[in-house]
C-alpha cells in the first residue's frame, strides 16, 4: 500500500505514533509478505499476530524497581533526583512527543477488519464463530480474538490514564487528511472508558472458550482488569466530581467543543456513572476472587536464608523463573537466557537501581498485633514491641510480614545458591550505599532497599542474562478491588469483603481483627506517611476506606500500581500547599550512622555533598544533600498533573490552518496552555 506525507504525518502524529522508529506497517503486508486476505486464514497466524503485542502492551517485571515511574517518584519509592510532575514549573507542555500515539491501536484495529468477517461477522457483535472461514480449532480462533480486544482494551486504558478524554478508533482509517481529522475528536472519558468495558466483555466471552498456559491471557485475566478499569473510573469520577477533570464539570475544556457541547451521561447522571462502574467493578472482582480466595500463595512469614531452611512460597512468588505452577499468577511473561532477558535479580541484588523505599511507606506497614507503630512510642524509639527505626533490623521486628521479607537488611544471605561463580554479586547485605548515589548499579537512594524479585541463586543475577519470570496479573488484586469498589459503593463492608480482606491479613501474619485495626487508628498520623489518607487536599475521616487503601499499598509493594491509585483518588492535592519531604533511614545518631567512615560524609549542602545535614532532619533525605536540588523544599503539585499535556503539533495538524491551535477540534487538558514549553496554569 502506497502512502503519501499528509498521511504518514496525520498517522504519525494524530493518529498512529511513531513509524520512523519502526517498521512502517502500512507500508508492507503484515507478516511476512502474504497479503491479508490469504494471511488472516488460520489460527497460527491470529496466534502470531497477537504474541507481536504481549511485550509492548502488558506489565513487565520492571515495575519492582520504578523503571516506569509507576511507584518510583510517589510516597513509595524515590530515586536521586525528583520527578518533573512534583514540581510547579519543570513539567512543560511539549511541542511533540510520543505519548499521544495510536501506532499500536491502528494495528490492532487492521487485526479486527481483517480477522472479523473472515470469522462470521464484521461488526463483531456475533462472536459464536457460526460462520467462520478461519481454518483450526475454533475454540483457539476464538481465543486468539478474545486475545485482540484484551490488548486493545490495555492500550486504550494505557491512553486514557494519560489523558483522560480520548479519540475511539475501531477501524484501521483510510488515506484521506479530512477522516483523520475527524477521528482525532476527543470522546468523553466515560465513554472511553465504557468502550474499554465492551472489549473486555467480548474478550471475556471469546477467552472462555477454551484453557492455555498461564502465559496468555485468560477469561480471568480479563475479568480482573475489567474490575481494575471499572474501580479506576467509578472513583475518578467520584473524587473529581464537579471539577474539570470530568465530563460536564467546572471548566471542562471538553464542552468548548460543539461535538461534545450536549453530552450526557449514559446513565443519566454523574451519580448513576459512578454506580455503573463500580458495580461493575464489584461484579467482576468478585467472579475471580470467589474463584482464587482458597488459591492464594502461602506465606511462611520466614525469609530462607540457607539451603536447609524451608522454601517460602510467598517470597518466591515473586523470584522465580516459572510460574506455571502458581495459581494466584493469572498471567506472566516468561524470559528465556540467551532469547529475552532482565536484570530483576541484579537489581535485588545490589541497589535496586537507586529506587529506595521512603521513611513513610516503612511507617505505614502495621505491627503484628495490627496497631500502627505510633501506638507503640515514637517512630524513633518504640516501647519494645515496636522497636524504633534506629536500625533496620529493628523496623523490620514484629512487623507485618510484606515489610519483614522483602525490606533488605545488613548482614543477610543474598546467595545461597552460589551457582556461577565469577559473577559480580553481593553474597550477603550490606550497609546500604547510600554515599555514592552516582552509581546506578550498587548506589542506594534511601538505604531503604527492596528484595523482592531477589533470586537466591548466583547465576541469576548475571548482568543482562537475568530471566526471572514477570508477574503481569495476582488473584489477590481481585480481593481488594472488590473490597474498595463494594465499600465506595455502598458504604459498609459487606460479608464477602470482610472475608477477602482478613485472608489477606492472615496471610501477611498480621492479626485479622480488622475493628482493632479501625480503632486505632489516628488519621492525623497517618496523614503523615500516606498521601492515600487524602482526597481531594482534605483527610479521609473514614477510617474503614483509609485502611482499606492502605491494605492495597502494602500487599502491591513496589508493582507499579501506586501512582494509578493515588491519581483516581485525587491524592495530590495538599502538596499544592503542603510539600512533601521524602526521607529515607534514621541516619543521624543512630547505629546506622557508624556503618560510614565519617571521613567521607559530606553534608555541607555544596555540589559535593553527599549527605542531608542533621539540621534539616535526623532522616536521611535524598533531595536536601546539596542546595540547588530540584524539590529540595519538597514534593509539590499542580492540578494540571493529574492528566498529561497534549503535544503542541498535534493542535497544528488538526487546525484547518495549520497555525490556529484554538481552531483544531482537539482540546487541551485542563490547566495546561496551548503553547510549548511553558509549566501548567495551576
Amino acid at each position: 500500500m502506497k502512502t503519501n506525507k499528509l498521511y504518514i504525518a496525520l498517522l504519525y502524529l494524530a493518529l498512529c505514533g511513531t513509524f520512523t522508529s519502526c517498521e512502517d506497517f502500512l507500508d508492507r503486508e503484515p507478516e511476512s509478505s502474504i497479503a491479508p486476505e490469504f494471511y488472516f486464514t488460520d489460527a497460527t497466524h491470529l496466534q502470531a499476530y497477537a504474541d507481536k503485542y504481549y511485550s509492548s502492551i502488558l506489565p513487565s517485571h520492571d515495575s519492582y524497581y520504578g523503571i516506569f515511574d509507576n511507584d518510583k517518584g510517589t510516597d513509595n519509592q524515590i530515586g536521586t533526583s525528583a520527578s518533573s510532575c512534583y514540581t510547579k514549573d519543570q513539567w512543560l507542555v511539549p511541542n511533540s512527543d510520543d505519548n499521544w500515539k495510536f501506532e499500536t491501536i491502528y494495528r490492532l484495529n487492521y487485526f479486527f477488519s481483517n480477522v472479523l468477517p473472515k470469522f462470521g461477522d464484521a461488526s463483531g457483535n456475533d462472536l459464536s464463530g457460526a460462520n467462520n472461514m478461519i481454518t483450526g480449532d475454533l475454540a483457539s480462533i476464538k481465543h486468539y480474538i478474545g486475545e485482540m480486544y484484551f490488548l486493545r482494551a490495555c492500550e486504550y486504558f494505557n491512553r486514557y490514564r494519560m489523558f483522560g478524554d480520548f479519540p475511539i478508533i475501531t477501524e484501521p482509517l483510510v488515506d484521506d487528511a479530512a477522516i483523520l481529522t475527524e477521528a482525532s475528536k476527543r470522546q468523553p472519558r466515560t465513554e472511553v472508558a465504557r468502550f474499554i468495558l465492551s472489549d473486555l466483555d467480548k474478550a471475556i466471552e471469546l477467552l472462555g472458550a477454551t484453557t492455555m498456559s498461564k502465559t496468555r491471557i485468560s477469561k480471568d485475566v480479563a475479568l480482573l482488569f475489567k474490575s481494575r478499569v471499572a474501580l479506576f473510573e467509578g472513583t475518578w469520577l467520584k473524587y473529581f466530581k464537579g471539577t474539570a477533570f470530568v465530563p460536564n464539570g467546572e471548566g471542562w475544556p471538553g464542552k468548548n467543543k460543539d461535538y461534545n457541547s450536549g453530552y450526557q451521561f449514559q446513565s443519566g447522571s454523574i451519580d448513576n456513572e459512578i454506580n455503573f462502574f463500580l458495580d461493575e467493578a464489584m461484579k467482576a472482582s468478585k467472579e475471580v476472587a470467589e474463584k482464587y480466595k482458597g488459591q492464594l500463595t502461602v506465606n511462611t512469614g520466614k525469609l530462607q536464608q540457607s539451603e536447609t531452611d524451608e522454601a517460602n512460597p510467598y517470597y518466591d512468588m515473586f523470584a522465580s523463573t516459572d510460574l506455571s505452577g502458581v495459581n494466584e499468577v493469572l498471567l506472566w511473561r516468561q524470559y528465556a537466557q540467551g532469547l529475552s532477558t532482565n536484570n530483576v535479580g541484579v537489581a535485588a541484588n545490589w541497589g535496586n537501581y537507586l529506587a529506595g523505599l521512603t521513611s513513610a511507606y516503612v511507617n505505614n506497614f502495621l505491627m503484628e498485633d495490627g496497631t500502627p507503630i505510633y501506638k507503640h512510642g515514637t517512630c524513633a524509639d518504640g516501647d519494645g514491641y515496636y522497636k524504633g527505626d534506629k536500625t533496620i533490623t529493628d523496623v523490620r521486628t514484629n512487623r507485618d510480614s510484606r515489610l519483614f521479607l522483602f525490606l533488605k537488611d545488613k548482614g543477610q544471605v543474598n546467595i545461597i545458591y552460589p551457582d556461577m561463580p565469577g559473577i559480580d554479586v553481593q553474597y550477603t547485605e550490606p550497609a546500604p550505599n547510600i554515599l555514592n548515589t552516582s552509581d546506578s548499579q550498587r548506589g542506594y537512594a534511601t538505604g531503604y532497599s527492596l528484595r523482592k524479585g531477589g533470586t537466591f541463586r548466583q547465576s541469576e543475577c548475571n548482568l543482562d542474562h537475568g530471566y526471572m519470570a514477570a508477574i503481569s496479573y495476582r488473584a489477590v488484586e481481585a480481593l481488594l478491588n472488590y473490597m474498595e469498589a463494594s465499600y465506595e459503593r455502598t458504604g459498609t463492608l459487606d460479608a464477602s469483603a470482610t472475608e477477602y480482606w482478613k485472608l489477606i491479613r492472615q496471610r501477611a501474619h498480621i492479626c485479622d481483627d480488622l475493628q482493632k485495626t479501625f480503632d486505632a487508628t489516628d488519621m492525623s498520623e497517618e496523614a503523615k506517611n500516606d498521601w492515600g489518607a487524602y482526597s481531594g487536599g482534605k483527610i479521609l475521616t473514614d477510617k474503614v476506606l483509609y485502611n482499606i487503601r492502605r491494605e492495597r499499598r502494602c500487599e502491591f509493594l513496589a508493582e507499579g500500581l501506586r501512582y494509578m491509585d493515588l491519581c483516581r483518588w485525587r491524592a495530590m492535592d495538599q502538596l499544592m500547599t503542603t510539600p512533601f519531604i521524602p526521607e529515607g533511614i534514621h541516619f543521624w545518631n543512630t547505629p546506622m550512622q557508624q556503618w560510614y567512615d565519617a571521613a567521607k560524609v559530606v553534608s555541607d549542602g555544596t555540589s559535593a555533598a553527599n549527605m542531608s545535614p542533621q539540621a534539616n532532619s535526623e532522616y536521611y533525605r535524598p533531595y536536601q544533600k546539596q542546595t540547588n536540588q530540584i524539590c529540595y523544599n519538597g514534593l509539590t503539585w499542580n492540578m494540571a498533573h493529574y492528566l498529561n499535556p497534549i503535544m503542541i503539533k498535534q493542535f497544528l495538524l488538526t487546525a484547518p490552518d495549520g497555525q490556529n491551535k484554538e481552531q483544531s477540534p482537539i482540546y487541551q487538558n485542563p490547566y495546561w496552555p496551548l503553547e510549548a514549553g511553558i509549566p501548567a496554569e495551576r
